[in-house]
């Protein structure tokens, strides 16, 4: 009896040590278990006190009045499965009659306090069916991305989900993108995991950092051109304007719009294209972007509506041409200046880092996603890296990109230095590495020959 005891102290003592200083393991180990016995016996319970129950139907009523049994208990959604992973659990459920997927929603709250989790997200898989995803602890706190992630081309596995999922930018799907952040909010660190992954595909990389180049010129070796002022970026801009036109001939060149063509033939993007006649898609990110919109005398004026004609037809124009556009800055609203809202119309994508006004949120999501301008506001200062992502479909997210130093990133660049492609329109703009071997680089594997 004593060693039993004994060996039950020892057990007891490292569950709590793991679940203080290591979550993840404490979930691996102890808290998967536990969480599945506790939600498979809470279940109806829990479902019953929340509300999500319908009242038995009348066959079943008349069936019970009919043999003299009692009368049948309110039912709950049907499990159909119950999946453990490695931060959580996820219950997929199956509606009854009269249900709705946002009750569900709803009540996300209280079903993470009556089921002891962290953290409870709902998503409607299809008709009558819905998916909760319960997380057993912070998984934001101490980001872990998981070893395999789904790449595919211009996706890039950026940072980790409140869930426990990936978060992915696919420029594919949501072609131009807004990011914003007051200062020390994670903003940098989460452009570095951007461009540490975009460094390995087969992209050419163009960046415009008007703060002299602090940011993005340390990466230098896998960008093709970059602009560390708003005069050179000016000129940058009009040159991918350039590009942009002559990739739209060859596109038009390639159609091929005859009787005997199927439709998937025919080229209407860069995608559409063979590979062979695929020009290099390119991945345009700004840094700061107040600093090109801001100005004091009237030549600098004309220099910035220059410069944001050209940022709004490549968002207008640029997807089918590969040109993706990902924003950077602190603020992005009416006040940097006339177009500037029918930019912010163009980038899809939302992603929002602690700001210090609510009107910053509302910049971001007030437009798609009012409910994620609350979320924004509440992120703390001491988590930096926590965002608030979302798209104009209205649906948001809690998002923390992992850690990446200036050095690891950089590594990362210096690796791919040999996939940076030297794109004819933007050589001006490729930027003069000091002190080191820039490398053979190969060509783009289509560029076009006029602009």
């Amino acid at each position: 009896m004593t060693g039993f005891t004994v060996a039950l102290v020892l057990v007891v003592a490292t569950a709590g040590l793991l679940r203080w200083r290591r979550p993840a393991w404490y979930w691996l180990t102890f808290g998967v278990t536990f969480a599945t016995v506790r939600v498979l016996v809470r279940y109806a319970s829990v479902m019953d006190a929340c509300g999500l129950t319908v009242p038995p139907s009348r066959w079943r009523l008349a069936l019970a009045r009919a043999t003299n049994r009692p009368v049948p208990e309110s039912r709950a959604p049907r499990i159909l499965r119950l999946r453990p992973t490695r931060t959580g659990l996820v219950l997929r459920l199956k509606l009854r009659p009269g249900q709705d997927a946002f009750d569900l929603a709803a009540a996300s709250d209280r079903l993470r306090h009556s089921f002891s989790m962290y953290g409870v997200t709902s998503r409607e898989l299809r008709s009558g069916v819905v998916e909760l995803r319960m997380t057993g602890y912070d998984v934001l706190k101490r980001v872990q991305m998981p070893a395999k992630a789904d790449t595919r081309p211009m996706r890039v596995p950026v940072a980790l989900r409140e869930d426990g999922s990936i978060h992915y930018r696919d420029y594919r799907e949501v072609p131009h993108a807004l990011t914003l952040g007051a200062t020390e909010s994670g903003k940098s660190v989460y452009q570095r995991n951007l461009v540490a992954g975009l460094a390995p595909m087969d992209v050419a990389l163009v960046g415009i950092d008007c703060k002299q180049g602090v940011e993005l010129f340390p990466l230098a070796r896998r960008f093709s051109a970059l602009a560390d002022n708003p005069d050179t970026a000016v000129e940058l801009l009009d040159a991918l304007v350039k590009r942009m036109e002559g990739v739209y001939r060859i596109i038009r060149a390639e159609q091929r719009i005859t009787a005997d063509v199927p439709d998937a033939e025919i080229a209407a993007g860069i995608w559409d294209l063979p590979d062979e006649l695929r020009p290099t898609p390119i991945v345009v990110l700004v840094d700061e972007v107040a600093e090109l919109a801001l100005f004091a005398t009237r030549e600098e004026e004309k220099r910035r509506d220059r410069i944001v004609t050209a940022l709004v037809r490549l968002a207008q124009l640029g997807r089918a041409a590969g040109i993706y556009l990902e924003i950077c800055g602190q603020r992005f609203g009416s006040e940097l200046g006339k177009s500037i809202t029918m930019l912010r119309a163009q980038l899809t994508g939302r992603t929002a880092h602690r700001v210090n006004d609510e009107t910053s949120a509302n910049m971001a999501f007030g437009d798609i996603a009012p409910d994620a301008v609350l979320a924004v506001i509440q992120i703390p200062a001491d988590m930096r890296g926590v965002a608030i992502t979302g798209d104009s479909t209205g649906g948001w997210a809690r998002i923390r990109a992992p850690h990446t130093t200036l050095r690891h990133a950089v590594n990362i660049c210096n690796r791919h230095a040999h996939r940076t492609p030297e794109l004819p329109e933007l050589a001006p703009f490729r930027p003069v590495l000091t002190g080191t071997s820039a490398g053979s680089a190969p060509l783009s594997k289509a560029a076009p020959a006029t602009a």
